[in-house]
Parts: C-alpha cells; structure tokens; sequence
C-alpha cells in the first residue's frame, strides 16, 4: 500500500500488520501465509490489540481486513489445537474467551470494516468474515464450517456467522461442514460481493471512496444505530431512541456543518476524493 505506515501491536507484531494510509484507511493483514494464516493464542490476543487501537483512534475512516498468501485464514492453528487438546476446562475457557473478545472487538469496531477474502476461509475465519460489515471474496474462494469434522462446534462464532447466513442456513453448514462457494457464499449473506482475484481490490476501493465522502462521526452512529435497532419491536420507546438520535445528530457539528455544506452546494471538510 502506498503511503501507508505500519504500526507494531505485540511481541509478535510481525504475524499481524497494521498499515494506515494518507486516508486514514487502516489495513490488517494476517502474515503467516506459511500456514494459510491460521490463528492461535498469540495471533488473537495481537489482533485485539490491533482493533482496540484503531477503533480508538479518531483518524481512522475504514478498516480492512486482509491476508497474505494463497488463503485468507484456515481457521485453528494445529500446534494451538494440539495444545488445546491437553488443556484443561478452566484453560479451554479462557481460550475460547479471548477468541469470543477478538470477535466482539471486531464486530463491534466503530469505523466500516471490509473484508478482503481470497482463497479458502475455514472454522473461525468465517466468523472473521461475518464479523466486518461488508465482505469481498474472490470468485475462487472456499469456505467450510468445519469444526463438526473434528467433534468440535463453532460456538464462537456462532453469534455472527447465523446473523449473517440466517438460522436455516446455519442449520445446514453447522452440521454438514461441506465446502461451498464464493457464489454460495455471495447467495447466503456471508459474502456482499464475490468478484474475480483482479477486482478485489478495485470493488474495496469503489466501498471506500464512498465511505470517506460521508460524515466519520455519522458512519459510526449508524453502525450503532444499527446493533440499538436491529430485531427490536418499533414500540414508543424505539421510536423515541430514533427521534433523539436524529435530533441529536442534527445539532452537532458535523450535522451542521453537512447541511451547511449541502444548502451552499459545497463538499463537507471531511470529503476525500
């Protein structure tokens, strides 16, 4: 990425890269293509760290999550799953806590987040993908909910991939573990666009050109909006909430100084061309 500068996050920084551009769109990479980027202990706790600081950090736009290599991520790690084998209750539970913790971070960062798949996304690098708001595969991307294959289930994940995919679809990929297609993928909600490899990154830059011409402080409004609205029952409690997050938006400064901008016919001072 040009003009980009790169920002450590742990003892093992090199397994994570955090890039941030003139923009003020931060780019996460998963380097550990050697293999397939799959992810342990060290790597979710540097992830977290990761979108902690960026979600706090006012100058970011947008996050996108990425990966080097053949595959976006190939879920656990197999020197982690053997650990994990030998682990006791109490061990397995904090494992399991701080994936659900990198997860939430995620899920729950305040800036837009896009994922870049290419190649295969298997077992928790689904619930990756789930968890960013908008999702860019590859026409050759796979992806597999595999842990059944392993007496094992995508507890975790759970959360984000059936609110992506929906129950009835969980219901079958949960249980079958069967590979499916980037168009499949596209067909069911976990991906927004599957494109070819050569339009990866022309599709996430056409997101990103209309993410930095609107309001950073209204596009994380609406994403809590969003999270506060979804699957609630437009009673009059709701629709107060609603009314006092518009008038509230409407009388600050970024309110006004975008209707400001509208009414003079001018662009706002946060537009990036």
């Amino acid at each position: 990425m040009d003009n980009t500068t790169s920002q450590n996050d742990s003892a093992m920084s090199e397994h994570v890269i955090s890039e941030v551009d003139e923009r003020g769109v931060a780019t996460v990479t998963l380097n550990r293509p050697e293999v397939h980027n799959a992810f342990d202990d060290v790597l979710i706790n540097s992830l977290t760290q990761t979108f902690t600081r960026l979600g706090a950090d006012d100058s970011i736009r947008a996050v996108i999550l990425a990966s080097k290599g053949k595959s976006f991520c190939a879920g656990a790690d197999l020197n982690w799953m053997k650990r994990m084998a030998g682990y006791s209750y109490e061990q397995n539970l904090n494992d399991a806590n701080a994936l659900a913790n990198m997860l939430h971070t995620l899920n729950t960062l305040p800036k837009p987040t896009i994922a870049r798949v290419q190649g295969a996304a298997f077992g928790g690098a689904v619930g990756l993908v789930a968890c960013c708001d908008m999702a860019i595969g590859s026409k050759m991307s796979k992806f597999c909910l595999s842990e059944v294959k392993l007496g094992l289930i995508p507890a975790t994940i759970s959360p984000y991939v059936i609110q992506a995919i929906g129950e009835r679809n969980a219901r079958r990929y949960f249980t079958t573990a069967e590979v499916f297609s980037s168009r499949r993928a596209r067909r069911i909600g976990l991906l927004s666009e599957s494109v070819t490899e050569e339009e990866l990154d022309i599709t996430i830059e056409s997101l990103l050109e209309h993410i930095l011409k609107n309001g950073p402080n209204a596009v994380t409004a609406a994403k809590q909006l969003i999270a506060d609205v979804a699957n609630r029952v437009p009673d009059d409690a709701l629709r107060n909430m609603t009314s006092e997050r518009i008038a509230n938006t409407r009388v600050s400064s970024e309110g006004q100084e975008g209707l400001g901008a509208f009414l003079q016919k001018r662009r706002p001072n946060w537009y990036i061309s």
